[in-house]
This record gives structure tokens, C-alpha cells and sequence, in this order.
């Protein structure tokens, strides 16, 4: 149990420092200077008992081991009176006040800092994966992580040092004790040995507990995204009832779980001042009765005694409060490391033109085992459009990802400019790509924020917003509206038609002046007019931008530069509309199936 114990505390305390540095031992410090000064005060109790008990004045010997403090009284000339000693005895208490009070200054700032290092840290780490890893990743446990965990870390951070600052008054006020009186640190001793037995079946069960409600939290955050994103599709279909059913059984596990943490903290509540006055009168018979003692060193024996064990129970309360969100340390732990591990690391070089060229050069691609890409062959000019059709899961998503630098390639090259992507910063490809997807991203603000992405409001960008809302045909939306461009869309653009979502998304894209322009599946999910709507915006841009268009429907693709055509990850044919439609067998049979 003690070895488990010392090695959980080890564990922690490399994790706080990996986070805090020398900050850790500062905070040590400060408790054991409380700790001293505290003891030192508490002892001046001694001298005192003895000149109440003892007129003729206080007897050094009577000190034992402690005689040094009275030694040091005397040699700054202090007379040794009741007046002086209870000067002494207030100035230590008053310095204790001071510095408690520092320690708690710092402390506090202290444990900011470290919530703050987290966040910080943690929304670096999310920003850094690698696109592969997350798209694999449990969304609700990363949620849990970003935000509850770290609350519950927070509350590990502050139970720790408090566990660890009783822990040193425990060891000042023993070593103490022992200077007064070895046989009473014994016994004292022997007492907290006693108590330890019994919190070592409430150490294990609270450790058990706070894994478990950990793994619930992290199921029901997941729960909880999937209930928001998939809100429509379960109201519609009267199936929010049914998938609540699972979201109550992980409330009810919740519930269960923090009711047994509950209880144990209750529990030693409950026991702590009981236990605590059981040890003292069996001392102070053992001490009076077996021992002999005389009443000065028993008195301020006693004091240490109860001092050391009530910071004995307090300690072990705090540790059992920090095993209770030992769960959430361990999962930020593993969670720091899944993100080092996966994050994605690009080379030093940077596109400083124009992006002339792309291209793919024997690429394959897998997830786990299965072969999403095999052996592709592809070569992207500046401003040339691209059509990629094929049935579902030929690779067309996959094919675009790599290209836009959100899969990294496997097996084969990737070059951008003729230059290995893996000695590049992908960056700075992405600062001059625009991705459009059948889902729509609109924000809760304003129009002019949501295609500005949060630019200042000055005049020329206002008119370099004019300027791109024209381009995706949303001038006169945007001048129908009551507000305005400082319209607020609402969650997810409430009120908005399917083919004003794109628009917008268009707009956002040509705002940040890029130079490629992915679409995918954008147009599939409007209807017919929208449709073709839309794609008379995009034809407006061929030619400006190289645009990239991933599309079940040919008609999205009919007037591309290339239409690439895939099977099974592998491309079988590239060319123009016309000349697929005369080259290509499984082309044609596309078209004529779809009626163009």
C-alpha cells in the first residue's frame, strides 16, 4: 500500500512539474516554512505551562532536546517571563500568518498558471494533430478532456500540495514531538499506522470510482455532440426518445459514480474527529498512567500529538479528494502524450509565389489495412479546373485531402512547385486554399464576420467584402436584410436556404484571396436550381482559381478542364467530358444513368 502510494505520488508530482518547473518547490517551500514556524510557536507553550506550574521559573532541563529555543532566547538578552515568552509565542504565529498568507497568494497564482498552461497547451496539441489521427478520435473524450478534465485537474492540483502541505506539518510537528518526548512520537506513530489501514480500502475505492466516472464522461460528451449535430435527423424520425434512453443510462452511471465519492468523502468527515480523539485519550492514558510523565511535557505533547494527527486526517482527506479526479490526471496524461505522438510535423520550406503546379507521384494511402489510394499518378496545373468523379469510397475525398495537405502521403511524392511536400510547411499551401463542403460552415455572427472571418471592419475591407459577396451573387441577398452585412445568421445559419449557406462560404473562401479552390460534394445536398446556381458561380471563377471539384453528380463537372475519373482508389481515366464520353465505357455508362 505505501510503496502504491509513494509511487502515485511521484507519478503526480512529475506530471506538476513537467507543467510548473521550479514553481513546485517554491510551493514546497512555503509549506514547510509555515510548518516551522507553526511548531515553533505551539513549542513556546512549554516554557509557559512551566512557569504556571513551577514559580520558581523555567527549568531548561524540563525541555529536553527543545532547551536550544529557550538557549536562543537567552542569548539575544531576552529575559524569560511570562510577557516575553507569549511576545515570542505571538511573533512566530503572526510571522506563520504573513507567510501563510503569501503561500496562498502564490499558490493560487500558481495553479492559474498551470489551468492556463493546460488550455493553452491542449489547444495547441488539438490545432497540431494530424488530420488521420483525429478523423479516428473519440470527439466527445477530446471535448471532455479540453474542458471538464481540466477543471478536474485543477482540483487534483489543489488537493495534491494541500495533502503534501499537511504532510510536511505532519513531519515538523513528529519531529517535534519527538524532541519532547521519543516515546510519545512513537506512540504517535503507531497511531497513524493504525489509521492508514483502514484508509487503504477507501484509497483503492475512490481511485476504482474516479476511473469509471471519468470513461462516463467521456462516453457522454460524445453522446451529447451526436445528440446537437444529429438534432434534425432524431426529431424528425421521433427517434430522440430511443437515443435518450443511452444518454440516460450514462447520467444515471454518472450519478452513481459521483454519489460514491460523495459518500466516501462523507465517510471521512464522519470518522476523522472520532478517530482523532481515540488516539488522543488512549496517549494521554499510556503518556499519564504506563509512562509516568510528568504534566508540562504531556500537555505540549498532547498539543503536537492532536496538531500532527489532525493534519494526519486532513491529509488523508485531501489525497482521497485528489484520488477522486486521479481518473482525469491519468486521462490528461495519456491525452498530452496521444497528441505529441500524433502531431503533425511539416519541413521548414515556404511557398513564397504563386502555386504553379501540383502533383501526385506513385501515391498510396491506407487506413489501418485497408488501401484507400494505390499507385496515383496526377499532375495539377495553375488555374486548370478538375472534376473527380466515381461511386462512393473510389478514394475521390482521400485523393483531395492529400492534395490539400490534410492527409500526409504514405508511400510516394507529393510535390508542390516540383517540391517534396515533406520538406515544405503545409501551412503555407493551406494559406492559399479554400475547402467547401456539402456542410456548410456558418458561425452565430454577423454576415460580414462570417465572410471576413473576424477581419476589422474598416473601409477597405468592407469593400473588399462588396467585392467577393458580388462574386458568390450575395449582394442582393445581403441588401435585403434588415442589418444588412452586420445580420447575425444564427446556429449554423438557422435561417438560411442551402445554396445562401454556399454562397457565403463561397464569399469567406475568395475573402482570403487564395488561389485554389476544393469542393466537395458542395452542391449535392441543393436542389436542382440551387444547383445550377451555384455552379454558375463557380464557372465564373474557372480560369481565376484552380479549382478542385469532387462531385457524384457529372453535370457538377461537365464544363471542368479534366474530369478524373476513379475506381477502387485507382484512377482509370482522365480527359475532357467529350473525350470520355467517347473513350470511356464506364464514363458513359455514368452519364446516361444520371440523364445528362
Amino acid at each position: 500500500m505505501i510503496k502504491k502510494l509513494i509511487k502515485k505520488y511521484f507519478e503526480s508530482l512529475v506530471y506538476f512539474y513537467s507543467h510548473l518547473k521550479y514553481k513546485v518547490f517554491i510551493v514546497f517551500g512555503f509549506s514547510i516554512a509555515v510548518g516551522i514556524l507553526d511548531s515553533l510557536g505551539l513549542t513556546m507553550f512549554l516554557p509557559l505551562l512551566q512557569m504556571v506550574n513551577d514559580s520558581s521559573g523555567v527549568n531548561p532541563e524540563n525541555l529536553g532536546n527543545l532547551r536550544f529555543i529557550l538557549d536562543a532566547v537567552l542569548f539575544f538578552g531576552i529575559n524569560v517571563n511570562l510577557l516575553s515568552i507569549l511576545l515570542i509565542m505571538s511573533s512566530f504565529f503572526l510571522v506563520k500568518g504573513f507567510i501563510y498568507f503569501l503561500a496562498g497568494i502564490y499558490r493560487v497564482n500558481v495553479q492559474e498558471s498551470f489551468i492556463t498552461r493546460l488550455r493553452t497547451n491542449n489547444l495547441k496539441g488539438l490545432n497540431a494533430l494530424s488530420y488521420k489521427y483525429f478523423v479516428r478520435s473519440d470527439i466527445g473524450r477530446i471535448q471532455n478532456t479540453l474542458t471538464g478534465e481540466v477543471e478536474r485537474v485543477a482540483r487534483a492540483f489543489t488537493f495534491y500540495f494541500r495533502s503534501f502541505q499537511n504532510g510536511i506539518m505532519i513531519l515538523i510537528y513528529m519531529t517535534f514531538a519527538f524532541l519532547v518526548d521519543a516515546q510519545f512520537a512513537i506512540l504517535v506513530s503507531m497511531g497513524g499506522i493504525s489509521a492508514n489501514f483502514f484508509y487503504k480500502y477507501l484509497y483503492n475505492y475512490t481511485k476504482t470510482s474516479s476511473r469509471q466516472l471519468t470513461a462516463d464522461v467521456n462516453v457522454f460528451q460524445s453522446l451529447i455532440i451526436q445528440n446537437v449535430s444529429n438534432y434534425k435527423y432524431l426529431k424528425a424520425t421521433n427517434s430522440l426518445d430511443n437515443y435518450a434512453t443511452k444518454l440516460l443510462d450514462y447520467i444515471k452511471r454518472i450519478e452513481i459514480s459521483n454519489k460514491a465519492l460523495g459518500k466516501l468523502d462523507a465517510l471521512q468527515l464522519a470518522i476523522r474527529e472520532p478517530i482523532l480523539i481515540i488516539l488522543v485519550v488512549s496517549i494521554i492514558y499510556i503518556q499519564t498512567t504506563v509512562l509516568g510523565s510528568s504534566l508540562a511535557p504531556i500537555l505540549i505533547s498532547l498539543l503536537f500529538f492532536y496538531r500532527a494527527l489532525n493534519y494526519l486526517m486532513q491529509m488523508q482527506m485531501d489525497w482521497n479528494r485528489f484520488l477522486e479526479v486521479t481518473g482525469s490526471v491519468e486521462n490528461m496524461t495519456a491525452f498530452e502524450k496521444e497528441m505529441k505522438v500524433n502531431r503533425e510535423y511539416s519541413g521548414a520550406g515556404k511557398i513564397v509565389d504563386s502555386i504553379n503546379t501540383l502533383e501526385l507521384s506513385e501515391v498510396s494511402f491506407n487506413y489501418s489495412s485497408t488501401t484507400v489510394l494505390k499507385d496515383i499518378n496526377l499532375k495539377i496545373n495553375k488555374n486548370e479546373t478538375l472534376g473527380f468523379v466515381g461511386e462512393s469510397g473510389s478514394g475521390k475525398t482521400t485523393l483531395v485531402n492529400i492534395l490539400a495537405g490534410l492527409l500526409r502521403v504514405e508511400k510516394g511524392k507529393y510535390y508542390i512547385n516540383g517540391v517534396n511536400s515533406k520538406e515544405m510547411d503545409l501551412k503555407y499551401l493551406q494559406n492559399k486554399l479554400g475547402y467547401i463542403t456539402q456542410d456548410s460552415v456558418i458561425f452565430n455572427d454577423t454576415i460580414f464576420n462570417n465572410v471576413t472571418f473576424w477581419d476589422e471592419k474598416n473601409e477597405a475591407n468592407l469593400n473588399k467584402f462588396l467585392k467577393v459577396i458580388k462574386k458568390a451573387s450575395l449582394s442582393d441577398y445581403v441588401e435585403s436584410l434588415p442589418q444588412k452585412e452586420n445580420e447575425v445568421l444564427g446556429n449554423n445559419g438557422i435561417n438560411l436556404s442551402g445554396g445562401q449557406k454556399q454562397r457565403i462560404c463561397i464569399a469567406r473562401e475568395l475573402y482570403k484571396d487564395v488561389e485554389i479552390l476544393i469542393l466537395d460534394e458542395a452542391t449535392s445536398a441543393l436542389d436542382s436550381e440551387t444547383e445550377q446556381a451555384i455552379q454558375k458561380n463557380i464557372d465564373d471563377l474557372k480560369g481565376e482559381y484552380t479549382i478542385l471539384i469532387i462531385a457524384h453528380r457529372i453535370a457538377t463537372v461537365k464544363n471542368a478542364n479534366r474530369i478524373v475519373v476513379m475506381k477502387s482508389g485507382e484512377i482509370t481515366e482522365i480527359g475532357t467530358f467529350s473525350e470520355l464520353i467517347r473513350e470511356s465505357t464506364y464514363f458513359k455508362k455514368i452519364v446516361q444513368l444520371q440523364d445528362i
